[in-house]
């Protein structure tokens, strides 16, 4: 039997029938050399050597690489072959409000801060827009109640206070920690903004009225659980109050004159939140009060330009000018 012959007969044996061949007639088969039954010298690590051989994926650069072009069922193989999850289509968006972005129905200050008298024509208008303000506060105070039960508005005048003194401090100190625990977000750059640069010294003297709560508000956003409140303070105190500039000089107010403060401060809190906070949101200015002083303004003061001195040029004297001097 020829080479050629052993080689084809190699071929159709199964490995079985070649490993029992070369069992019992070595000689028969001694010259077919079988690379699937030969074994290792030491069979014992024969696992840790199969271990050691990684299959290394090479690419394919045939295939089609651009997403665009697949189709979704060649995006889903792919992915399967990655291992990798389909992204989750989420159909809402993450929003976090903490605070509203203007006061809803703010309160208008009686001119006069409610001096009139009933007897007249502009007192009697305000006992009746008092009266008709005042049911809609009742009832904004009750739906606070729901959620903060211990809610009381003369409790919370006193709270308030404390809220608005500690406000003042972090801003005269510039302590933005305690700022934004004490005011909210629309707040905050309108309190120090125009102070950025200059220094603050402020003082709380006393209370010539006990503050009091004169409005309230309540309103849903987005959904009708996502309630926030808004509290009107009055606040009748007494202050001092000087600002100074980055050069050190004076801008604005007195730190020896005392003044007479009236103010309506906006407080809010989102109540719907467990963990929120009453919180300053806006102050309103009534239009009967007086404008106060504009401060001083500091800028630098432009150089003069000096112009350049002409060089003076000499001529020097010719025979012409000689003679008629002479003459």
């Amino acid at each position: 039997m020829s080479l050629s012959q052993w080689t084809g007969l190699r071929t159709l044996m199964t490995p079985s029938l070649v490993k029992a061949i070369q069992r019992n007639v070595p000689a028969v088969i001694a010259g077919i050399q079988v690379r699937h039954i030969a074994k290792h010298w030491a069979p014992e690590f024969k696992k840790l050597r199969r271990l050691k051989v990684q299959k290394v994926k090479l690419p394919n650069f045939n295939e089609e690489n651009d997403v665009s072009k697949l189709s979704p069922d060649q995006i889903r193989s792919r992915m399967k072959e990655e291992g990798l999850l389909p992204p989750r289509p989420w159909m809402e968006r993450p929003l976090l409000i903490t605070a509203t972005s203007a006061v809803f129905e703010p309160y208008v200050p009686p001119e006069g801060d409610g001096k009139l008298s009933a007897l007249t024509l502009g007192g009697a208008k305000q006992s009746m827009e008092f009266l008709s303000k005042k049911s809609k506060s009742v009832m904004a105070v009750r739906k606070i109640r729901n959620y903060e039960e211990d809610f009381s508005t003369s409790d919370f005048a006193e709270q308030a206070q404390e809220i608005y003194l500690k406000a003042h401090k972090a801003l005269a100190e510039k302590d933005d920690d305690t700022l934004h625990q004490c005011v909210t977000e629309l707040c905050y750059p309108l309190m120090t903004d125009d102070l950025k640069t200059c220094t603050v010294r402020w003082s709380f003297l006393k209370s010539l009225e006990p503050p009091r709560v004169v409005h309230a508000r309540c309103t849903d956003l987005i959904t009708k659980d996502n309630i926030f409140g808004q509290v009107t303070v009055r606040f009748h105190t007494q202050q001092t109050l000087a600002v100074y500039d980055r050069f050190g000089r004076l801008v604005f107010g007195n730190e020896v004159v005392a003044k007479d403060v009236l103010e309506y401060v906006v407080f809010e809190k989102h109540v719907a939140n467990i963990y929120g906070l009453w919180r300053i949101h806006e102050k309103i200015i009534p239009d009967w009060m007086p404008e106060r002083d504009a401060g001083k303004k500091t800028y630098i003061k432009q150089k003069p330009v000096e112009a350049e001195p002409v060089a003076d040029s000499v001529v020097p004297d010719t025979a012409t000018d000689k003679s008629a001097a002479v003459a």
